[in-house]
């Protein structure tokens, strides 16, 4: 599931790929883009979950994957492990197409114009980019959000910061021992900078390759402490784990009911030496 860490290392990829590049050829939903033929790609970027695409001309791709998708590299020629209706968005350069399938929204937009930057600022500080502090968060909650706002609605606010999706929503609440439906206005602002504080550290552990990991104990019993482990026995106490779709949009959320039953506490993991979690001893 694309979060900000993957958007992150996908911008990392795109630019080493796409920067200086001619476009060949361009298609949005199947449509030729002529605009874009021939022009010089300046720079690829991410902003939380957006994709950022930077042409010479003046034009600029966003793209938001959403939930299923994903952008795939072929040679010239070789048949799609996808069917090509699914692709949203197909970039040729010489040899080589990039696709994009299943996106959630691409656009067109002027690289100087409003609508651009409007897409940029009214997105939250990037917590795998920007290291915001932790004040100018909360000012922001308390500007955008009513206090009855519930925990697993404001960690996925995009205008709050950038970069958390559901599977660090379920996680940082679980390390947080906060309850998913605790509300914005009940929790301290010690709890709400652990928070965030805990959502940037996991991302920035998982900007590297492989899958993402926020429980690093290397026992062969899972690399997640609860995202789609309903069921199962939680690592810190045993108790069976829940699953159920909170918050305005409905999303899954897991948890644990004794070890989130409260707003939060202070959390009893600690940090190796580079800086990655460890497991509470069990």
């Amino acid at each position: 599931m694309p979060e900000g860490d993957t958007i992150h290392k996908l911008a990392t990829f795109l630019s080493g790929a796409l920067v200086d590049q001619h476009l060949d050829g361009a298609r949005l939903q199947g449509r030729a883009i002529p605009a874009l033929v021939q022009d010089r790609i300046l720079r690829v970027t991410s902003k939380g979950k957006h994709l950022f695409i930077d042409f010479e001309g003046g034009a600029s791709l966003r793209v938001h994957l959403g939930m299923y998708g994903s952008w795939h590299r072929y040679p010239i020629g070789q048949t799609w492990q996808k069917p090509a209706h699914r692709a949203t968005l197909v970039l040729s350069i010489p040899g080589q197409d990039y696709v994009c399938f299943n996106a959630k929204e691409v656009e067109i937009l002027d690289t100087r114009g409003l609508r651009r930057r409007d897409r940029t600022d009214r997105l939250g500080p990037d917590l795998s980019r920007d290291a915001p502090a932790a004040e100018s968060l909360l000012r922001r909650a308390r500007d955008l959000l009513h206090p009855e706002t519930e925990l697993v609605d404001l960690l996925l606010d995009q205008r709050i910061a950038s970069g958390i999706g559901n599977v660090y929503k379920s996680e940082v609440l679980f390390l947080e021992r906060c309850a998913p439906r605790t509300r914005l206005g009940d929790i301290s602002e010690e709890t709400f900078t652990a928070l965030y504080r805990r959502a940037e550290r996991l991302i920035l552990n998982n900007l590297g390759g492989g899958p993402r990991i926020t429980r690093t104990v290397d026992d062969g019993r899972g690399i997640l402490w609860v995202y789609a482990r309903a069921g199962k026995p939680c690592f810190r106490c045993g108790t069976g784990l829940l699953r159920d779709r909170l918050g305005q949009h409905a999303r899954s959320t897991y948890w644990c009911p004794t070890c989130q039953s409260g707003q939060g506490v202070p959390g009893k993991e600690s940090t190796d030496r580079s800086g990655r979690l460890e497991s509470p001893r069990q």
